[in-house]
């Protein structure tokens, strides 16, 4: 069984999408997908088969200020407005539906991590939770804690599953994979200094204190992640892949010229990332 395990990391998550796009073009399917954050939105169009559109909203939509900006902080209380990228824009009547019947036929097990606001704990939503026109499980796991209030689902709020599960390859071999991509966004031999981190912890300390302490300590876990997955690779089970240089992109940076350049080398790596699923043979669909 092989996965993919998509990390997300704001709009730097364009290289995922460029890579997705090459799988895309050449009809590559796999078993598993794992999702965090932008990651989660990058994994439901390459489900749905749609190539091209992650890079309309990494490219375009992002730089709207129905999207994001301190317009929305002020009237919504969030930088970001996810009902506007995962509703207005995604459903039916959109400028870029996702494709939800394509979406549904798709077998490929799907997953989408999201961080309980009240315990600090990862939750792991499947495509149960996801149907025509409710994208709220990819708003939840994109929801950038600071930058956005806690994302209401029913009676439980939510924060960005990156918080709690940086990299999910556990979850991913959890699952049934016996090998995985991984698609980070920033070099995979640059660990996480936190420092960044701890700073947002401290504006959560007193609304969010599990989070906060969670968030305080992602640079350890990210990094101890990323030391276990290097074992991983020198077992054969796991390619890691991503940017050579981000250039100063932060999460939410919007420079086109240097989002194209992850863009196209994303779609550049393509080709070492089917080399390592076509290895053995696999299951690959296409």
């Amino acid at each position: 069984m092989l996965g993919i395990v998509d990390v997300g990391g704001g709009t730097r998550d364009i290289f995922g999408a460029g890579l997705l796009d090459y799988f895309m073009e050449i009809g590559l399917r796999v078993d598993y997908f794992i999702g965090v954050s932008a990651g989660s939105a990058n994994g439901i169009s390459y489900l749905a088969g749609q190539k091209g559109r992650n890079y309309k909203f990494y490219a375009d939509y992002v730089f709207r200020k129905e999207y994001m900006g301190m317009g929305q902080l002020l009237r919504r209380g969030s930088i970001i407005n996810l009902d506007y990228g995962y509703g207005k824009l995604s459903n039916r009547g959109g400028e870029y539906p996702v494709d939800y019947p394509a979406f549904a036929k798709d077998p490929t097990l799907f997953e989408v991590v999201a961080t309980d606001a009240d315990t600090g704990k990862p939750v792991y939503f499947n495509r149960n939770h996801i149907c025509q026109d409710d994208y709220d499980v990819l708003k939840a796991s994109s929801c950038v804690p600071v930058v956005c209030r806690p994302y209401r689902i029913g009676n439980y709020r939510y924060y960005d599953g990156g918080i709690s599960d940086p990299i999910p390859f556990k979850r991913a071999f959890a699952q049934g994979c016996d090998r995985i991509l991984v698609i980070l966004t920033r070099p995979k031999t640059l660990m996480r200094t936190g420092k960044s981190d701890r700073g947002y912890a401290r504006f959560l300390k007193y609304t969010h204190p599990k989070v906060a302490r969670k968030l305080a300590d992602r640079g350890y876990i990210y990094n101890r992640q990323l030391r276990q997955l290097q074992k991983e690779e020198q077992a054969g089970r796991a390619l890691v892949l991503g940017p050579d240089d981000i250039s100063g992109l932060k999460t939410l940076t919007r420079d086109l010229e240097k989002l194209d350049a992850l863009y196209q080398e994303g779609y550049a790596k393509g080709k070492v990332a089917e080399e390592f699923l076509r290895g053995d043979g696999g299951n690959l669909r296409g």
